[in-house]
Formats: C-alpha cells, structure tokens, sequence
C-alpha cells in the first residue's frame, strides 16, 4: 500500500517538476519522506528532508499561538480592544476591534496586500525597496492612516496587516522583537531546532532559494520579491521534520493548554461553503486542520487530518506546486 503512495508522490513530483520536499506521518509511522528538485540550482545542490524552507503565510499560526499564550498569561483576553494592545494611533481604525477579528480575518481594517485589489506581491517594492522591510513598524506606511473596509465582524477577508499589528502586540507586551518571542517560546518548546525567520541576505545552511520561473524558461531567485525578513504575518523557514514536531507538540498541549489548544482550532468564522477559520488556521471540517503559505518562490501546505492521525507536510521552493501534492495525498487516503 506505501509503495503505491511512493510511486504515486514520484510520479506527480517527476510530472509537474515539483522542487521541494514531502512528508507523511501516520501516528508514529513515517509513510513518506522525500525530496525533489534543487535548493541551489546554480550550483547543483538537491532538496532532502532536512532542507529549510520558507512558508510565506504558513507562519500565522505561529503568531496565534504566540497571542493565545499571552492570552494565558492573563496579559490580555480575546475581546481586548486593538486600542488598548497597542499604543500606535490609527486614526481611522474602528475603536471596537478586538484581538479576535485580527486573527480571524475579520476585523476589516485595511490591508498592505489587499488581495480584492492586487494580484502580483512584487509590486508592492517597486517603490519601498524589500531589503527595508525586518521589522513590523516598517509595514505601517502601507496601511496606518487608510479607511476600514467593513465594520469588525462582518465578514472574513483574509488581511496580512492584521497579523503584523499583532506581532506589534507581542513585541509590546514582550519586550521581544515577534521573531525572538517565538523562536524562544514556540520553535525551542517544540523542538523545531533548524527553523527560524532569517534573513534572506543572510540564510543559514541548508536552505532552500526561492525560484521564480519566467514564460521564457529562465529563472531568477526570489531575494527581491519578498521582504528581507519575515516576520508575524509570514517569512519563517522551517524543515519538513520541524512543522512535523510542531503540529505534535501542538496537539499534545506543549505550547498551549488544553482549552486554549481546542480554542485555536474551533470554526470561528465561515470563509466559504466547506471551509473555516480558526485562530491562524483553516478548517475543512470535519477532516483537516491545515496551514498554507504562498510568495514568489514558495509554495507551502501543511495539515492535519483528525480522523486518521494523519500529517502531512509539502515544503516547494517555487510559487506553486505543494497544493497539487497535496490533493494526490487527500485523494490516495479518502479512496
């Protein structure tokens, strides 16, 4: 039966040029463990299982664990007011936003990257160069003095700028820049010890370029596509074993307690027919929790399956190609 999902992986992977790395556990069983593709095409160095690579957007859920935990620590509640987190005036923000419309997506503030509005991240650094962009207070021109797009609870908008306010609470109320506050509290407890929010201009072994594919067949790396460091909305890097270990660590209760790891996990909003929104990730109840993440150069998907205690975890250092993995994963075990 594995030699079936083996060959299927493969045969996807060799198909649609998948460059990146798959995982796929089942209890305390390695299904599949594999990479594809090159890290460094330039000079020939392959993708394994130990390669890091970045999640774009995949790192939410690691910003909402970081709030739930100082939720816990009784340093703020769910339904604390934007105002009071934080001491950055935004002057048209409405004054009934809460902790909990910015991690569900439905505070309806403005976004940096409003994805209604835009369809190519590039353009955004073609008039604030990317290698400005390491800290959160460095994305507030984007987005600090706009007008709300809905009033707070009205509806799910998926909004980048949300999650980077709340990195600014953490910082506020940690004393920690967002990237040491989870790499001490979240990366270490968990044992996720190759994964970090590096700096593009500055990637540790082991990792993975980001690759861009032109309509010409050439190829350029991503180091001017995305910001030069990652941070509360996106950008950390991670190896396949590690987002193994946190999604264990996750549901063991090691990060967070009992309720709170139930709570992060709940439908809070409905984004569409089939599909939910919990604190920092998606549910497709009742069968996966998942994670996901997509920049120029990255292609991320990750999920658990609670029926089966499945996890599985597709790391691309292109712009597409995790999801269709993926759905072979999704359809080989729903036969």
């Amino acid at each position: 039966m594995m030699k079936e999902l083996h060959n299927k992986i493969k045969i996807h992977a060799e198909k649609e040029h998948f460059s990146g790395m798959v995982m796929v556990k089942r209890d305390d069983e390695s299904l599949f463990e594999s990479g594809f593709g090159y890290a460094d095409r330039s000079e020939g160095r392959e993708n394994t299982p130990g390669t890091r690579f970045g999640i774009a957007s995949g790192c939410k859920l690691f910003t909402a664990v970081a709030i739930c935990q100082l939720i816990e620590r009784g340093m703020m509640s769910f339904h604390t007011p934007l105002k009071e987190c934080i001491g950055i005036p935004f002057p048209h923000f409405d004054e009934n936003v809460t902790i909990h419309h910015l991690l569900t997506h439905t505070s309806g503030i403005p976004d940096y990257f409003d994805e209604e509005l835009m369809d190519d991240f590039e353009d955004l650094w073609k008039d604030t160069p990317m290698y400005l962009m390491s800290k959160g207070e460095d994305f507030l021109p984007f987005f600090q003095d706009a007008h709300m797009k809905f009033s707070p609870g009205e509806r799910f908008h998926y909004n980048n700028a949300g999650y980077i306010i709340l990195g600014l609470m953490i910082e506020n109320l940690s004393e920690m820049t967002v990237q040491d506050y989870i790499q001490k509290h979240i990366f270490a407890p968990a044992d996720m010890d190759a994964s970090g929010y590096f700096r593009l201009d500055c990637l540790p072994e082991n990792t993975a370029y980001g690759y861009i594919d032109e309509a010409d067949h050439s190829w350029r790396t991503n180091m001017y596509s995305i910001p030069i460091q990652g941070g509360a909305d996106g950008g950390a890097y991670v190896t396949g074993p590690d987002m193994l270990s946190f999604w264990e660590a996750l549901l063991t209760n090691k990060l967070l307690n009992e309720d709170s790891t139930k709570l992060i996990s709940e439908p809070h909003v409905r984004v569409k027919d089939g599909v939910n929104y919990g604190y920092g990730m998606w549910l497709n109840l009742p069968y996966k929790h998942h994670i996901m993440g997509y920049d120029p150069g990255v292609s991320f998907h990750s999920a658990y399956y609670p029926k089966e205690n499945i996890k599985t975890v597709i790391l691309s250092n292109k712009s597409s190609g995790a999801f269709g993995v993926s759905k072979l994963i999704e359809s080989y075990f729903s036969k």
